[in-house]
C-alpha cells in the first residue's frame, strides 16, 4: 500500500488531517468541537503485552500511540517493520506521551512469554512498546475495521483469513486516526516521526 503521507522530512501543514475509514480520505477539523459526532474512532480493547499487563484503551489515555500488526514467527516482512519500529520507539524514548502498540496476528502462538522472549531479542521497552496478543476474532476486527490496516483491494476478507499489513497507523490522544505509513520504508518512517512531532504541537492547541 502506499503511504498516504509525503515523504518529506518535514510536515507540510501545522495539523494533521483526521481519517474515518479505510479510504483514508483526509478530513481537515480545526478544533475538536468541529469533529462531526460518531466521527470513527479506535474502540475500546482489551489485550495483554508481553508482561502479561492487561492493556486497554484506558492505558493509551491522553497519549499518542503508533499501531502496527506482526507476527514473532513471520520470515518476511515482520523483521523489518520490528526494526523500523525501534527507530520510533528510540527518537521518543524519554516522551512518556508516545507509546508503541503491535498486536500479534497469531495470538494463539504469540504468548505473553513467547512475545517477552521477542521482546528481549528485539530491544523493546517496556513501558514505551507493548507486544499485544488476547482474542483473534478481537484483534482481526480491530486490524481491519477500528485501524484500517489492511489493504484488501476491494475484496472483503472474512475473520478466517490472515491478516497481513506493512502499514503503521498514528492514532491521536483521543483515539481519532491521524496518519498511515508503510512501515518497511525508511522515508515513510521517518515522515511518521516527523509528524508525531507536528501531532504533538497541535494536540496542545486544540485543547
Amino acid at each position: 500500500m502506499a503511504c498516504k503521507s509525503s515523504t518529506e522530512n518535514s510536515s507540510r501543514v501545522e495539523v494533521l488531517p483526521y481519517y474515518g475509514e479505510a479510504t483514508f480520505t483526509p478530513k481537515w477539523y480545526s478544533t475538536i468541537e468541529e469533529i462531526p459526532q460518531g466521527f470513527h474512532r479506535i474502540p475500546e480493547f482489551n489485550l495483554l503485552n508481553q508482561n502479561g499487563k492487561k492493556i486497554t484503551e484506558k492505558e493509551v489515555e491522553g497519549q499518542i500511540y503508533v499501531a502496527d500488526f506482526f507476527f514473532t514467527s513471520c520470515p518476511g516482512i515482520c523483521p523489518k517493520l520490528t526494526s523500523n519500529m525501534s527507530l520510533v520507539q528510540n527518537e521518543f524514548l524519554e516522551d512518556d506521551e508516545i507509546l508503541l502498540m503491535s498486536h500479534s496476528v497469531t495470538p494463539n502462538y504469540d504468548s505473553v512469554s513467547v512475545l517477552q522472549k521477542y521482546a528481549m531479542t528485539k530491544g523493546v521497552m517496556t513501558g514505551k512498546w507493548h507486544l499485544l496478543t488476547g482474542d483473534r476474532d478481537h484483534i482481526y476486527e480491530l486490524g481491519r475495521n477500528a485501524y484500517f490496516a489492511e489493504e484488501s483491494l476491494g475484496q472483503k476478507k472474512g475473520i478466517d483469513d490472515f491478516l497481513h499489513t506493512e502499514n503503521f497507523i498514528l492514532v491521536d490522544k483521543n483515539r481519532y486516526i491521524r496518519g498511515i505509513y508503510n512501515g518497511l520504508n525508511k522515508s515513510s518512517v521517518n515522515q511518521l516521526i516527523v509528524d508525531i512531532k507536528t501531532l504533538k504541537r497541535s494536540e496542545s492547541s486544540l485543547h
